[in-house]
């Protein structure tokens, strides 16, 4: 199973937000898409990404004043990415040892996608209950 199969299902629609945009602004999208983060982009150019991570991370150093601030100050800027050849394992792989919960997926140098450990588990679940179903169906005709 590929990245790519992965966004065909869930579709290649992105958040994102601008360098400049205001923390409290990036977090109000977070709160009304339910999403844990956001990618930082200049026109089409990633720049970096957003986490909730991130958010914690400066308000617990900062303070609530943080939020004031352009997402440029407070957002990932080695940003870790994937392609759509890329296997779910080596994403699993990549997210473990990073620990980190969303990639960008990155094609021809555009981003095309965000895939989140949430789009990984959906998609392993649904894989486990087919196999599941086969069986089953299997055992039946035996």
């Amino acid at each position: 199973m590929t990245v790519r199969s992965i966004l065909n299902t869930k579709g290649h629609q992105i958040m994102s937000v601008e360098p400049d945009a205001k923390l409290a602004a990036a977090v109000k999208l977070l709160g009304e898409k339910k999403i844990g983060a956001v990618l930082v982009m200049n026109q089409s150019r990633l720049e970096g990404i957003l986490s909730e991570r991130d958010i914690v991370r400066v308000i617990g150093e900062r303070g609530a004043g943080a939020l004031e601030e352009p997402v440029s100050q407070v957002m990932t800027r080695k940003v870790v990415t994937c392609k759509e050849t890329d296997t779910v394992a080596e994403l699993m792989e990549m997210m473990t040892t990073g620990k980190f919960r969303h990639l960008p997926v990155i094609d021809g140098g555009k981003v095309v996608g965000l895939i989140s450990i949430g789009d990984i588990v959906k998609r392993r679940v649904q894989e486990y209950e087919s196999e599941q179903e086969a069986l089953r169906d299997y055992i039946k005709t035996a």
